[in-house]
């Protein structure tokens, strides 16, 4: 699946939700939401992240911002 930059997908084999930053050879890149270290996902294992999916990121992020564990 080629998914365009700056949308978010699901990397399948472990749940995540990412951020596409972009492509480097066979791999797509993401980044976590709210930013962090990206990682290389196999383009067929990945998914379009639902409204759903995307807001459970948002919330988790911000939970974990409010009791200090990320910028």
């Amino acid at each position: 699946m080629n998914l365009p930059i700056g949308v978010y997908a699901v990397d399948t084999r472990t749940g995540e939700v990412g951020r596409v930053m972009g492509q480097e050879g066979p791999y797509v890149q993401l980044r976590p939401y709210g930013g962090g270290r990206e990682w290389d996902c196999a383009p067929d294992v990945l998914r379009m992240a639902t409204t759903t999916e995307r807001l459970r990121a948002a919330t988790a992020y911000a939970n974990a911002r409010s009791r200090g564990e990320v910028p």
